[in-house]
């Protein structure tokens, strides 16, 4: 095992067999050894580990690992002037949401976890949100942004990321305000799955705000061939093409429009821009393409755990390699989430059913600022048990990198307006 894996306990389920992380093959249930008989509190995350959305499971599981090591380099999580361990246990959807309901049922079942942490997809969170009301285990989930997950109104799942509601729309009047000559006209692409659909929705309802004609509104599958859509709104010659699901189609919808030989003035998606996988597979091809984020290593936020949002950056750039993205700083803040609550609620690992009822109502009560920024949970409407407080702000990669374009008061460089000609 290695340095940093031996802090602390890493296994995922795939299928029906538990499989240890750190490389080992196939192993029995799961014993404590001898040096870590001391009570620590279980956390399981439901994630995408393999399959179409491993990009994303892989942020999640980052941002997830990043805390637990952190807060057990620092002896655990306080309760009552004692600090607890944490011990991570995993379960693979597969990027299947049935999957991940399965999974998060055998962490409460057969690890006993006292909070799970969230699924990458919206789709796997609104599967799980059941399996946490059955067996009455509080679930934070760093990562989900479809308002449906929201609008079921869960009583033991909390959101740390904004719904794309209330994202998606709203920068498309940003990035209207920073056209020269202003854009008219825009076509949406909508992945047909929770997340992705929505986003293309929280776009058609922003261009109409935003005074922009939809001359094109397309819903396509996750996978499959994109030429034909991308020859239709390619004759239609929108000045914007606004796109809304995970990192393959965006990147497929890249690759076919230069296959087209065809460039908006402007491209514009809700989240991949920022997963560091998008610019590492497109190369020099993903400079210019639009996004929006609630968290860059920019914002003038801190912690007591962390430090400053560039302390954090810093810390998962050199664990990782990659810049973190607001889904990965999401992920880590959910931690802080729960040990927050757990310090408030007073009790000591391991969880009874009871602690884990009053922990999902501490949960409920957080109001902290953290390097992520502000966290506090609505408790009533549309987006209810989610942290709406973060502000959006519009990127677009330059260079191969990430940088805040607008509004104008959060601008690190220019907004690239009209974009280039393939090369």
């Amino acid at each position: 095992m290695s340095k940093n894996n031996a802090r602390f306990s890493r296994r995922t389920f795939l299928g029906g067999s538990a499989v240890a992380l750190a490389g080992s093959t196939l192993s029995m249930p799961f014993v404590r050894t001898a040096h870590a008989q001391a009570p620590t509190f279980k956390a399981g995350v439901i994630t995408s580990l393999s399959g179409e959305n491993i990009f994303g499971g892989n942020l999640t599981k980052r941002g997830y690992d990043l805390w637990a090591e952190v807060v057990n380099e620092k002896g655990g999580v306080e309760v009552g002037g004692e600090r607890f361990k944490v011990d991570m246990f995993y379960g693979d959807d597969q990027s299947n949401p049935a999957t991940g309901a399965d999974a998060a049922e055998r962490l409460i079942v057969q690890n006993e976890v006292d909070v799970l942490f969230g699924p990458y997809t919206s789709g796997s969170t609104i599967a799980v949100q059941p399996i946490c009301q059955k067996y009455q285990v509080p679930m934070i989930s760093g990562s989900a942004e479809s308002p449906n997950v929201w609008k079921a109104k869960p009583e033991f799942n909390f959101g740390i990321i904004p719904s794309v509601d209330t994202t998606s729309g709203l920068s498309l009047g940003v990035l209207v305000g920073m056209t020269n000559p202003k854009a008219k006209t825009i076509a949406v692409i909508g992945v047909n799955e929770p997340f992705s659909k929505e986003t293309g929705e929280g776009f058609q309802r922003g261009a109409k705000e935003a005074g922009l004609e939809v001359v094109a509104y397309e819903l396509v599958p996750a996978a499959g061939d994109l030429t034909p859509v991308m020859s239709k709104i390619a004759a239609l010659n929108p000045d914007i093409v606004a796109v809304g699901g995970h990192e393959e189609p965006l990147i497929n919808v890249v690759k076919t429009s230069k296959s087209l030989n065809y460039r908006p003035k402007a491209l514009i998606m809700h989240y991949g821009v920022t997963n560091p996988a998008f610019a590492q597979t497109l190369g020099a091809d993903a400079d210019g393409t639009s996004g929006v984020a609630v968290w860059l290593p920019t914002v003038p936020y801190k912690d007591d755990v962390f430090g400053t949002a560039q302390d954090y950056a810093a810390l998962a750039q050199k664990k990782s390699g990659h810049e973190p993205d607001y889904t990965e700083a999401g992920c880590s803040a959910s931690g802080l989430v729960f040990a927050d609550a757990a310090k408030r609620l007073g009790k000591k690992p391991s969880l009874s059913p009871e602690d884990r009822v009053a922990l999902k109502d501490a949960i409920a009560d957080t109001d902290i600022t953290t390097f992520y920024g502000p966290i506090k949970f609505e408790k009533e409407g549309d987006h209810y048990h989610d942290n709406i407080q973060p502000v959006p702000v519009m990127i677009q990669i330059q260079g191969g990198k990430t940088v805040a374009v607008g509004p104008k008061e959060a601008a690190a460089a220019e907004f690239i307006y009209p974009l280039p000609s393939w090369k």
